[in-house]
């Protein structure tokens, strides 16, 4: 096990499969999704995490007209939202919350404020003050918006973030912003994160007597 000890001003989280294990749910939505509209649900799934829903269609159906994957997006949140069966907090999610509960950091989602709201509740975990949800980008993950929008929001330069992502999408949104990523859990591994941990267990986090966070990640 080697240990990694990063800097920054301010944290950026995303939360599914960042902080909050909804595949479950997740998996069962978009499976049924896929299958509807004839297509096979191990692919698919493959590229569902970390996109906003009409992002994610419109990689599997190009050819499809946007009005429609928007459309299919409004009951897609709906559904996800009112499924929260098997939702549970990551490994070291909770802890993790409470270290950083007085640190500057965000929530950087593609989930809606309602579905954010439900997946954190159901995972018993502390929603952030500050947050950007699918409400607030004009573009989808892997589009940096979010990410710059959050720092922004923080009062912090997108070098002095540091991304918490699981998904190709969030962490090449992270990258394009400028910030480093520490990529959590098995699905972050393969990009190539700044730093990597099975799980936010791996993760403690320290302040310095300037502010700094300092976070020493044991891959």
């Amino acid at each position: 096990m080697s240990t990694t000890v990063l800097t920054a001003r301010a944290l950026l989280l995303d939360m599914d499969g960042t902080l909050v294990n909804s595949d479950a749910a997740v998996e069962r939505i978009w499976r049924r999704w896929a299958e509807n509209h004839g297509l096979d649900p191990v692919q698919a799934l493959k590229v569902v995490h970390g996109r906003q829903g009409y992002a994610t269609m419109a990689v599997l159906l190009p050819d499809r007209p946007m009005e429609e994957n928007y459309a299919d997006n409004r009951e897609m949140l709906a559904l996800e939202t009112a499924d929260t069966e098997g939702v549970v907090p990551v490994p070291g999610a909770p802890a993790f919350m409470e270290a950083i509960a007085a640190l500057p950091h965000a929530l950087v989602t593609s989930a809606d404020e309602a579905l954010a709201q439900a997946r954190m509740t159901a995972s018993d975990l502390r929603m952030p003050q500050i947050r950007v949800t699918a409400e607030g980008v004009s573009a989808s993950k892997p589009d940096p918006e979010g990410f710059l929008k959050g720092a922004a929001e923080l009062g912090f330069a997108p070098e002095d973030c540091i991304v918490f992502e699981d998904s190709e999408a969030g962490v090449e949104a992270g990258r394009a912003a400028g910030m480093r990523v520490v990529g959590v859990g098995p699905r972050a591994h393969a990009y190539a994160p700044t730093a990597y941990v099975p799980d936010l267990t791996h993760v403690r986090v320290a302040q310095a007597a300037d502010g700094t966070i300092e976070l020493h990640v044991t891959e």
